[in-house]
C-alpha cells in the first residue's frame, strides 16, 4: 500500500511532520484497488489521521483508495483562523473539495484510470461535511454515509440552541435538592433524551462547555468582547457567560455567519445517516431527525435513509465505560456503508428510515460486530 502525506499552507495549529501548518492531508493507495475512492474530513477539530482506525483501515482492506484532510484548521483554537466569523468552518468545505479533486487525480495517476466510484463519509463534523458535499458538490461523489453529523442551521436548531441550556441546568441537576427535577426536565426539553442522564456528568466535564465556547467564538466573537472563547464553567448571571447565551437574540450578522455554512437538505446523491438515540453531544432530536425532515421537505427523501441506532451515543469509547447500557455505532457505520454499495451497485435500496433496536439478548462481542441495520 502506498501512502502520501502533504499539506497546503493555512493556519498554524497542526504540527505533524514539523510543517506547523494546517490543510494537511493523507492519501492511502492499496496494492489491490477495487476502483473506488473514499474521502473524509475529520471529527471535531482533529488532524488528518483521526479516522484511521474507524474508517481508513476498513475501507482500505476492502480495496478502496482513501484520503482524509484535517479540514484546514485544528485544535481548540481553530476559531483564530480566517478573517471573519465563520471562515474557519467554511474552510472545512473548501479543503475537502480540494482534496477530493486531488485524490481522484492521484488515483488516476497511480492506477492509470480514474476512480469508478467516489464515496464520502465521516463522523460528527465529518458527517456535516458529507451532507454539505452532497448538497453543494454532488457531481464529485456517487454517495455518502453520514455518521452523526452536526447540523448547522441559521434559524436553529444548532449547537447554540441546545448547549447553553445544558450549561445552565446541569449544575442544578447535579447538585440535587428541590430544583434538580425541574433542571432535569429543562435538559430533556433542550433535546437531551430521558434515559441519557448517566452520560451527562462526562459530557458536562469534557464536551459541553468547551464546544459551546470555541464554536461560539468562531461565529460570534463579539459576545464576550476582548475575552477569547469565554470563561470556562462560568455561572449563569456572570458577564458574558456562555451558559446565558441566547442565539435567537444575537445580532443578524451572527445568524448570517452561520448561514454561510448552513445545510439545506437539498442532497443530489444517495445519503445514509446513522445516529445514536443517546447522543448527548449532538442530540438526535435536534440534529439528524431535523436534517431528515429538511431532506424530505426539499423533495429529496428518496435519496436519503436515516437510521436511529437505539442506545448509541456520540463517542464509541464510552461503550466500555458503561457495560450493557450503550451500543457502538462503528458496526452500524460499516453496515450503512455496505448498504450504500448495494444501493449504488445493483440498485438494491436500503430499508426505509427507522429506529434500529438493540437486541436484548445480544452479547457484548455481537454488539461490537453486528448492527442489524438492513435486517
Amino acid at each position: 500500500m502506498g501512502n502520501a502525506d502533504s499539506a497546503l499552507p493555512s493556519s498554524t495549529t497542526n504540527t505533524n511532520h514539523g510543517w506547523n501548518h494546517d490543510a494537511q492531508f493523507v492519501i492511502r493507495l492499496p496494492d489491490r484497488w477495487n476502483g473506488g475512492l473514499v474521502v473524509a474530513g475529520t471529527p471535531g477539530n482533529r488532524e488528518q489521521y483521526a479516522n484511521d482506525r474507524a474508517i481508513a483501515d476498513w475501507v482500505l482492506a476492502r480495496g478502496y483508495a482513501y484520503a482524509a484532510t484535517d479540514k484546514g484548521n485544528t485544535g481548540p483554537a481553530f476559531h483564530r483562523d480566517g478573517a471573519r466569523p465563520g471562515d474557519a468552518v467554511a474552510e472545512w468545505n473548501t479543503r475537502l473539495t480540494q482534496l477530493t479533486r486531488a485524490a481522484r487525480a492521484v488515483a488516476a495517476q497511480r492506477y492509470h484510470r480514474p476512480p469508478a466510484r467516489t464515496l464520502v463519509t465521516g463522523m460528527s463534523n465529518g458527517g456535516y461535511l458529507v451532507r454539505w458535499r452532497l448538497e453543494n458538490h454532488p457531481e464529485l461523489y456517487d454517495g455518502g454515509v453520514d455518521w452523526e453529523g452536526a447540523l448547522w442551521h441559521a434559524q436553529g436548531p444548532n449547537l447554540f440552541t441546545f448547549l447553553p441550556p445544558a450549561l445552565r441546568h446541569y449544575p442544578v441537576h447535579a447538585a440535587g435538592g428541590r430544583a434538580a427535577e425541574r433542571a432535569r426536565r429543562e435538559l430533556h426539553r433542550a433535546g437531551f433524551p430521558a434515559g441519557s442522564e448517566f452520560l451527562w456528568p462526562f459530557h458536562h466535564q469534557v464536551y459541553w462547555d468547551l464546544a459551546q465556547r470555541i464554536y461560539r467564538e468562531e461565529f460570534d466573537p463579539g459576545f464576550d468582547g476582548a475575552t477569547e472563547a469565554g470563561t470556562p464553567y462560568c455561572a449563569p448571571g456572570t458577564p458574558a457567560c456562555d451558559a446565558d447565551y441566547d442565539y435567537a437574540a444575537r445580532p443578524a450578522e451572527v445568524h448570517r455567519a452561520v448561514q454561510r455554512v448552513a445545510l439545506t437538505g437539498r442532497i443530489g446523491k444517495p445519503l445514509i445517516t446513522v445516529h445514536g438515540t443517546l447522543d448527548v453531544l449532538l442530540p438526535i432530536s435536534k440534529s439528524s431527525d431535523v436534517y431528515s425532515r429538511m431532506v424530505r421537505a426539499s423533495g429529496r427523501g428518496s435519496l436519503h435513509r436515516s437510521y436511529r441506532i437505539e442506545d448509541g451515543t456520540h463517542t464509541d469509547s464510552l461503550v466500555d465505560g458503561f457495560p450493557g447500557r450503550l451500543r457502538p455505532l462503528l458496526p452500524c457505520h460499516r453496515s450503512a456503508f455496505t448498504a450504500l454499495e448495494s444501493w449504488l451497485g445493483d440498485g438494491q435500496r436500503p430499508p426505509s428510515s427507522r429506529t434500529v433496536a438493540r437486541p436484548e439478548d445480544a452479547t457484548y462481542s455481537e454488539l461490537l460486530t453486528e448492527c442489524g441495520l438492513t435486517g
